[in-house]
């Protein structure tokens, strides 16, 4: 280990009162920097059977940070913090997603090329060189970013989807999963950009995602079109996407409908449902002659809409399928296999084969001569003028509705048929929903709801992309059919054992050129080439857990020990991404989640109540928050929000404002009064003996108290609780027993100023993860230690136990400070203060601290409330309705008009109902000039002026 420079002296003698605190993180920052804090800190704990692991789900290497990913750098920055306090050893790597279309648009903008015929001709090996290069364009600006938040993360352990160790990794697993027959080849319908000519994940255009619904309102036109069938009829069908007809396969029915044949007076017949015939009258005008069942219709055919090749045997006839519905529409449709999921797999059931008249620019080939050239998007017009030519198109009207778009390049989206390699989830899906009870969401809502009904309808995934940067799929299949052979390679190794030489890089088009003669053919023509796609990057980056240490080929032990991961933290819409991808791997590779806890994060919103973004001007400027208010403000603020419970929130300067003035100032300005009482040489922080004052035992234990709380919160991610928690002790110390105890303390009373060190000491620890800056400045000032962030976790046995102090104390301080802010001042230091509770019987014994902190020249306690006031009775409905019922609303309304009496025993009665305790509250109001009810209603203050008949002033040493 590399030893720690000297801690500056003057963080031990100087706390300036209005030193910038850009200013003081600098000075905390370059400590860190100058001493490598980070690797010690690391290694202070050594590797074994304590460590701890986080997975910090990758961002895009080409992209720029913004405020959602200094969100959850935080979280992931908090969670290392404190389980490394807690003895646990935690990997702090960065890793990077440096494949998949982000980079390869990138690289296509610089060069300023826009289709994949363009790759073509300037050669994959140039366009992934910039691809390459790209992606350490935005380095620096992630690694300021990173560090200006105080966020611990080595940089130089860095983990990148493109180094070979992950890709030999990534490609273990593919074979691994082809080996257990999870992976198959077919034709698949997916989510397609024309523009970028790739696939898009049904993930990515399922609701939202980066803060941006993916799916945008598109003008289009419904069309209602008569198929003609055999018999001269016109079978009615209602289309959205009248774009899509040419690649009409089938038309199907509902086969348990009925459905009506109208003949109209001019001759012609329709049929359509008979549950819809007057919303058409328009259409099939007429009288009904005749009513049959949908399977009546089923089995004849129809005269195909356009001259489309391509179709297979058994196509353009009518067929049942039960999703149809006949209370819908027209109650029949056109099947498109080629441009719907769910007309593929209607299609494939019946046995027929449709066309495929698109190419891989979303555009119509010579396949489907009336519209071969155009995007199939632009298709509707020429479509629909054809079909009014001949008479067929009944009806058109124009509709807005919403459709995906490429979350890239902005173009809108097509199901388009392409032949894909899937990994078969629906063969793990009740695994994973068994695997999902053994994961703790926060929120817990997630389990069963947005993932739970994610994984419930999951379909298999196309994990194949027709992309050059990428992991190249493993599969080289032979070149002659009549010798059919597929290979399928999971190492470096098993390459170099066939092909004779061993990748140093297995990127295209290196690994492309990788062939061997099939060993099946006789004569040795066929040759063994690879399958021209990459894998999807999600797929990649479902491998994260074991590709970051290059498993099974290194660290295999050390793998399996800490597989699964201990916490992964993002953004709600990663709950049906990366999460979702990440425990399909692990599913089927080890049968197991991949992660053992997730804390889902929200949204961070800009003042306008959308998504913050520059593009918007919604966009708050992260480092002048830094430079105003500081990054342990800011910190404070997003951990301490609903943003750690998947709430949306609308984050803006004032929160960070808050945590500065409420949080971070009242630590620093007890460390100064430490300093200007010339106290604050550094000591380990060591509680002393039990204090004689009662304000300093009082100290010592709530800080005590709120040790397990804290823990508990930090264990559970519970940042928020712990935020609480810790601002109420915070507000305690400096805004309570300082103002009670600072005379004592400029007197250089020992013991207070002892007290102050210990309980300061010990609320650094605790607070260290939450605001890693301040409380290293001050810790490392007070004890002279090198980092509180290596030092051991707060226990509650270094501090002495007074739990019955605590109810009692917090309730004279409480009535200190009403005194001294809503009565007269002079009148509370010549008269004599009477406090009216009903525990005055409990407040008697610090009847001399009152006096102390009040100064009144007297104090008497009297558990006569009704002679300065009048005693409020509420009843409580959230809990009384629990077990009353309907009747609680009348209890209430009762309680309200004073209709409840006390009993001998203290019990209470509303409207002769007994409640029990906890059923109600009680609160007193001031019904006498001058009488003060203290905020919570628990008592009532009033001073009585000096009589002629002198009053005992008693003694006022603190007890």
């Amino acid at each position: 280990m590399h030893g720690f420079l000297n801690v500056p002296s003057t963080w031990a003698s100087t706390a300036p009162a209005h030193m910038p605190i850009a200013d003081l993180e600098s000075e905390v920052l370059q400590y860190w920097e100058n001493n490598d804090t980070v690797r010690e800190t690391i290694e202070a704990r050594p590797p074994g059977s304590t460590d701890f692991t986080v997975y910090d789900g990758p961002p895009c290497a080409i992209g720029v940070p913004h405020f959602g990913h200094l969100l959850a750098g935080y979280v992931k920055d908090v969670v290392p913090r404190y389980q490394t306090m807690r003895g646990r050893y935690v990997e702090r790597r960065f890793g990077w997603t440096s494949h998949g279309l982000p980079v390869e648009t990138e690289a296509e903008k610089e060069l300023g090329i826009r289709t994949k015929s363009d790759v073509d001709e300037i050669g994959i090996e140039r366009f992934n060189d910039v691809c390459r290069k790209a992606i350490a364009r935005h380095t620096g600006e992630w690694q300021e970013y990173v560090r200006r938040q105080a966020r611990w993360v080595d940089f130089d352990k860095d983990v990148k989807t493109h180094d070979l160790t992950y890709m030999e990794s990534v490609l273990w697993a593919f074979k691994r999963l082809w080996d257990q027959g999870l992976v198959h080849h077919g034709d698949s319908v997916s989510w397609y950009c024309g523009q970028c000519e790739a696939p898009v994940s049904k993930s990515e255009v399922s609701g939202r995602l980066d803060g941006n619904d993916t799916k945008r309102p598109v003008p289009g036109t419904t069309a209602v079109v008569g198929i003609p069938l055999d018999g001269g009829e016109l079978l009615l069908v209602e289309t959205d996407t009248p774009w899509a007809l040419p690649g009409t396969a089938a038309v199907a029915v509902r086969p348990d409908a009925d459905y009506a044949l109208l003949e109209s007076p001019d001759g012609r017949r329709h049929i359509l449902s008979h549950a819809r015939v007057d919303a058409y009258r328009d259409c099939a005008p007429g009288r009904i002659t005749a009513v049959v069942k949908g399977a009546e219709l089923v089995g004849r055919p129809y005269r195909p809409l356009f001259d489309v090749r391509g179709a297979g045997q058994g196509a353009h006839v009518v067929i049942g399928a039960h999703h149809v519905d006949a209370h819908q529409g027209t109650g029949a449709l056109a099947v498109t296999p080629c441009f719907s999921e769910r007309d593929h797999a209607v299609a494939r059931s019946a046995g027929i084969t449709g066309p495929r008249p698109a190419d891989s620019r979303g555009r119509y080939t010579d396949d489907a001569p009336l519209c071969a050239g155009l995007s199939v998007l632009d298709a509707a017009l020429p479509v629909v003028t054809a079909l009014e030519e001949r008479e067929l198109l009944l009806s058109r009207r124009r509709h807005t509705l919403p459709r995906p778009h490429c979350r890239r390049c902005g173009t809108t989206l097509v199901e388009q048929s392409l032949p894909t390699w899937f990994l078969g989830v629906t063969r793990i899906r009740e695994r994973m929903l068994e695997l999902n009870q053994e994961i703790s969401w926060r929120p817990e809502h997630i389990r069963e709801g947005q993932y739970g009904d994610w994984v419930r309808n999951a379909r298999d995934w196309n994990i194949s992309r027709n992309l050059f940067w990428g992991t190249p799929i493993p599969v080289w299949i032979s070149d002659d059919p009549a010798f059919p052979r597929i290979d399928v390679y999971g190492s470096l190794d098993e390459l170099e054992k066939d092909f004779g030489v061993r990748p140093g890089d297995l990127h295209r088009p290196f690994i492309d050129t990788l062939t061997r003669p099939n060993p099946d053919d006789p004569s040795g023509r066929a040759v063994m080439r690879r399958v021209p796609e990459v894998l999807d990057n999600w797929f990649e980056t479902a491998c994260f857990p074991f590709a970051q240490v290059h498993y099974p080929f290194e660290r295999t032990e050390w793998f399996e020990q800490n597989f699964p991961g201990d916490f992964t933290s993002e953004y709600y819409p990663q709950v049906r991404n990366w999460f979702y991808y990440l425990n399909v791997v692990s599913t089927a590779l080890f049968d197991r989640p991949a992660f053992r806890h997730c804390t889902v994060l929200g949204v961070v919103l800009g003042d306008d109540g959308q998504a913050m973004s520059k593009a918007r001007g919604n966009y708050l400027d992260v480092n002048e928050v830094f430079a105003r208010h500081g990054s342990d403000a800011l910190r404070w603020y997003l951990m301490s929000s609903k943003l750690l419970r998947a709430q949306d929130v609308a984050v803006s300067a004032a929160g960070s404002r808050e945590a500065l003035r409420k949080v971070v100032l009242p630590l620093w300005n007890a460390w100064r009064l430490l300093t200007l009482c010339g106290a604050s040489a550094p000591v380990a922080g060591q509680a002393p003996a039990r204090p004689r004052h009662v304000l300093d035992r009082y100290l010592l234990a709530t800080t005590r108290a709120v040790i397990p709380t804290v823990t508990a919160a930090m264990d559970s991610h519970d940042f928020a609780k712990a935020c609480t928690v810790l601002r109420h002790q915070a507000d305690l110390l400096g805004n309570t027993w300082i103002r009670f105890s600072r005379a004592r303390l400029t007197a250089g009373d020992s013991e207070a100023i002892a007290a102050l060190r210990t309980a300061l000491e010990l609320l650094c620890r605790l607070m260290a993860p939450l605001l890693p800056l301040v409380t290293e400045r001050i810790w490392c000032g007070l004890t002279g230690g090198h980092t509180v962030h290596a030092a051991p976790w707060p226990v509650e046995d270094e501090l002495p136990a007074d739990e019955d102090l605590v109810p009692a104390t917090s309730r004279v301080l409480h009535i200190a400070a009403t005194a001294l802010g809503a009565l007269p001042r002079e009148e509370l230091r010549t008269g004599r203060l009477v406090v009216a509770a009903r525990d005055a019987a409990a407040l008697r014994p610090y009847r001399a601290l009152l006096l102390e902190l009040t100064e009144a020249p007297d104090v008497t306690f009297t558990a006569d409330v009704s002679a300065y006031g009048r005693i409020r009775l509420s009843v409580l409905p959230h809990v009384a309705g629990v077990r009353l019922g309907r009747a609680t609303r009348e209890l209430v309304r009762a309680a309200r008009a004073g209709q409840w009496t006390r009993d001998g025993s203290g019990g209470v009665s509303v409207a002769g109902t007994r409640l029990r305790d906890g059923e109600y509250e009680e609160t007193v109001a001031a019904r006498v000039p001058g009488a003060v009810a203290l905020p919570d209603g628990s008592a009532l203050l009033f001073v009585e002026r000096p009589s002629a008949d002198p009053v005992s002033m008693g003694t006022r040493t603190p007890s």
